[in-house]
């Protein structure tokens, strides 16, 4: 059973031996239509349509059991520090690999670009990737991905790393803003198969921005 949605990330979860095709939100307000939409609004927006999903037993990666209980995300406060404008080198002739997962799934991503920027006084530069399984389809062929790990991991943020969606900038800069950075479903539900950040992806510094680890006080 394959769900489509606007906003988008490919997940897999493994249920009674099926395979069912989850996509993870990403908000862009390019495709509703406002260009002029703040920074604190659209991660206000994309924190409201988070929980929102997760609140919908059709969609929500959580048990039936945390499904019950479930009053909301919780998030790191918003902070326009981590909100960064990254210089992009590109890696066009690189080949397609297989990502590694939690689980035995190998999916394929080629290296799209590796961001350079800094944040907190930091020259930080991380790997951008691109789903070849989404190339195919023309409503999502633009969207890339970009796992991370950093210095809160473990403690106030999950301990396997956290996710941003991105979209191909129409030019060699763009913005990644780790207020709109979230866990993996792995870390709600074991039945989920989740990319493993390559350890080339880890930022010595606290991203204390984004979705905290979920249960975290």
């Amino acid at each position: 059973m394959t769900t489509f949605s606007i906003y988008g990330y490919i997940w897999v979860k493994f249920k009674d031996m099926r395979t069912e095709l989850v996509l993870c939100i990403l908000l862009l307000f390019s495709s509703c239509g406002s260009k002029e939409v703040s920074a604190l609004e659209e991660v206000r927006a994309f924190q409201e349509e988070l929980n929102a999903q997760f609140a919908d037993a059709e969609e929500s990666p959580l048990t039936e059991e945390g499904l019950a209980i479930f009053d909301g995300l919780e998030f790191f406060a918003i902070d326009d520090s981590f909100r960064v404008q990254a210089k992009l080198e590109f890696h066009e002739d690189s080949q397609p690999f297989l990502m590694k997962t939690t689980t035995d799934r190998l999916p394929v991503y080629k290296l799209y670009a590796t961001a350079h920027f800094t944040l907190k006084g930091k020259e930080c530069a991380l790997k951008i990737y691109q789903s070849q399984d989404l190339l195919e389809d023309p409503d999502y062929g633009d969207y890339l991905f970009l796992p991370f790990t950093d210095n809160t991991n473990g403690e106030s943020s999950y301990g396997g790393g956290r996710y941003l969606d991105l979209v191909i900038p129409p030019g060699n800069e763009m913005t990644l803003d780790f207020n709109m950075s979230y866990n993996p479903y792995c870390a709600y539900n074991s039945e989920y198969s989740c990319p493993i950040p390559p350890a080339d992806n880890d930022l010595d510094v606290e991203v204390t921005a984004g979705v905290k680890a979920y249960g975290h006080h």
